[in-house]
């Protein structure tokens, strides 16, 4: 079995390394400028950003499909994706760190779960609500559904988990996969009941996807994810204390348990947003804090700002493969951060059991 707690988590890092973990901020922004910039060139068409830019520089008018495929299909997806990325990553910061465990991600306090049960019942029941009842246009239904599914969720988990105005972070854990457990049972039930255009939304849904992106999407979970971000990089020193032990923490002056209530709600808004607009995407959250944690140090100052830079410029990656590795469809992107993940995850699971040492 895998221990709730990592050495590597247990001491903040050294001035050196506090320092290379800074300059490491310079080169992950380069590189997602350059993932970025790529991005906008890759598609099914064939518009390419250099030529837009040419185009742009010379003074000449921009075609009817230049506009629409740069300005409301691409665009759009690639801030979505800078969105997703980021949040996914810097929520698996903030949960390993907040757990001690490099293994935590954000499906353990329940968002991940309760954002797919969510989908799941508007795609299933959605359109058995009377059209006096559907006060939400069809678009934004499975999106709404899978936040507040995912907030639902949440919120039951930290009841259940505090006690006396404390916040066992193993409860939480533990009740988190019973919830897990109980979602998974609730959804295959909805899935039974589906019919088949319903089974492939839900598949589709399921796997992940940034094709969806448009400017109203963003526009709604945009200001949850930046807010949430935000709140999650001003706690970098309370992670960093906490992994000295509570106690230790709440003798320097941290407020660990009010500490441990921002820092969930920070997960649960930045992780239900992304996942209600772009569906379930693994591992982003584990791998990423992880490589960082092993390149530059735990220290949660930068971890933080460094996993936003990282998740972001990996989760365009996986967009660029899903669009072209069976172009002109697309693939799913949760299989290609599955294919991608699965095996780091699998090194870091060896590395936590001893069995390799790299």
């Amino acid at each position: 079995m895998v221990a709730l707690t990592d050495p590597t988590l247990a001491t903040p890092a050294p001035p050196d390394r506090l320092s290379r973990a800074r300059r490491l901020h310079g080169l992950l922004a380069l590189l997602l400028v350059v993932v970025a910039l790529t991005s906008l060139t890759v598609g099914a068409t064939g518009v390419q950003l250099w030529d837009v830019a040419g185009k742009l520089l010379r003074g000449d008018e921009l075609s009817a499909m230049e506009r629409v495929v740069l300005l409301d299909i691409r665009l759009p997806r690639l801030a979505m994706g800078l969105a997703v990325g980021a949040a996914l990553a810097v929520s698996g910061a903030v949960m390993q760190g907040l757990f001690r465990n490099p293994l935590a991600d954000p499906g353990i306090v329940g968002v991940s779960a309760g954002a797919g049960l969510g989908a799941i019942l508007a795609i299933v029941l959605g359109g058995l609500l009377p059209p006096a009842l559907a006060v939400l246009p069809g678009p934004y239904l499975v999106p709404v559904a899978a936040f507040l599914g995912g907030w639902v969720t949440t919120l039951l988990l930290y009841r259940v988990a505090t006690r006396r105005g404390h916040t066992s972070v193993a409860t939480m854990l533990l009740a988190g996969i019973a919830l897990g457990a109980l979602t998974g049972a609730v959804s295959g039930v909805l899935v039974y009941m589906a019919d088949d255009a319903q089974l492939r939304d839900l598949t589709f849904w399921g796997l992940g996807s940034l094709a969806g992106a448009s400017w109203t999407k963003l526009a709604v979970a945009l200001p949850v994810i930046a807010v949430s971000l935000a709140g999650a990089v001003l706690l970098g020193r309370a992670l960093n204390a906490l992994a000295l032990g509570e106690a230790t923490a709440a003798h320097i002056g941290i407020p660990v348990q009010r500490m441990k209530r921002l820092s969930i709600l920070c997960v649960a808004a930045a992780t239900g947003a992304a996942v209600a607009v772009s569906g379930g995407i693994g591992f982003i959250g584990i791998v990423v804090p992880h490589l960082l944690r092993l390149a530059s140090g735990p220290d949660h100052r930068a971890l933080l700002i460094n996993a936003a830079l990282l998740g972001a410029a990996l989760l365009l990656v996986a967009d660029m493969i899903s669009r072209v590795v069976v172009a002109p469809a697309e693939l799913p992107i949760g299989i290609v951060t599955a294919v991608l993940g699965a095996p780091v995850f699998l090194w870091i699971l060896l590395r936590q059991r001893g069995v390799v040492d790299l």
